[in-house]
């Protein structure tokens, strides 16, 4: 299959299996996704909403956040991974915020990278999520299914993997397409027990046919054996 047909079908399947994709993480307002998405670093979705209406709670404004002191912040947030770095991150990110942009969360991929505890996939994700701008953030997840399906053909870094994404992908689809990858392989095509026999995309994704040849090989072995 070419890969403009696979791109074809993915879209066309995602669309119709997936019509709603956004994120999972709770917020109110970009602030609160700016905080929320730091925080999910290497650590689940539904781990950071557990802690966050408290921390919201008690730093409201990137003002409120700005006066705290680490350790402030550190204990409202130790149950995620790294709370030392991410509390040191999120008091730094909020005087940022303050000093530089009118406390208000930048619109620009330059302005964003210049906020501690900020990286590209952050800020491809506020700005997707909160600008609606063809942003594709590549976590994990979104690395290993393009990958697997076929859309990147064996794309090494997450730099790679979001050019090539962004390149094939119709910019209005984009941000929701970022979701729709992100999901697939939080609840589908997962790292260790993928459900191919269950998965919409089983006959397109190079990763599922790479996996029913193996079985056949090895069928025919087990055969010859006998």
């Amino acid at each position: 299959m070419r890969k403009a047909e696979r791109y074809r079908q993915v879209i066309e399947r995602f669309s119709r299996e997936m019509p709603v994709a956004e994120t999972e993480l709770h917020y109110k307002n970009p602030f609160q996704l700016l905080v929320a998405v730091i925080l999910s670093a290497q650590c689940t979705d539904k781990r950071v909403n557990m802690i966050t209406p408290e921390l919201f709670a008690a730093f409201p404004t990137p003002e409120k956040l700005a006066e705290a002191e680490t350790f402030e912040v550190f204990e409202y947030i130790k149950s995620v991974s790294y709370p030392n770095n991410k509390a040191k991150a999120l008091t730094g990110m909020a005087r940022k915020l303050v000093s530089d942009f009118g406390s208000e969360v930048p619109s620009t991929m330059e302005e964003l990278l210049t906020l501690p505890g900020v990286g590209r996939k952050t800020a491809n994700v506020i700005l997707s999520v909160v600008f609606d701008l063809p942003a594709m953030a590549v976590d994990t997840h979104v690395f290993r299914v393009a990958n697997r399906i076929g859309l990147t053909d064996g794309s090494r870094t997450p730099l790679e993997t979001e050019k090539t994404l962004t390149a094939n992908i119709p910019e209005e689809i984009i941000p929701r397409a970022h979701h729709w990858l992100i999901l697939h392989g939080r609840y589908v095509c997962r790292a260790r027990k993928p459900e191919c026999g269950s998965c919409f995309l089983a006959d397109v994704c190079k990763y599922n046919a790479a996996r029913i040849a193996k079985a056949a090989r090895e069928e025919k072995k087990a055969q010859q054996k006998k």
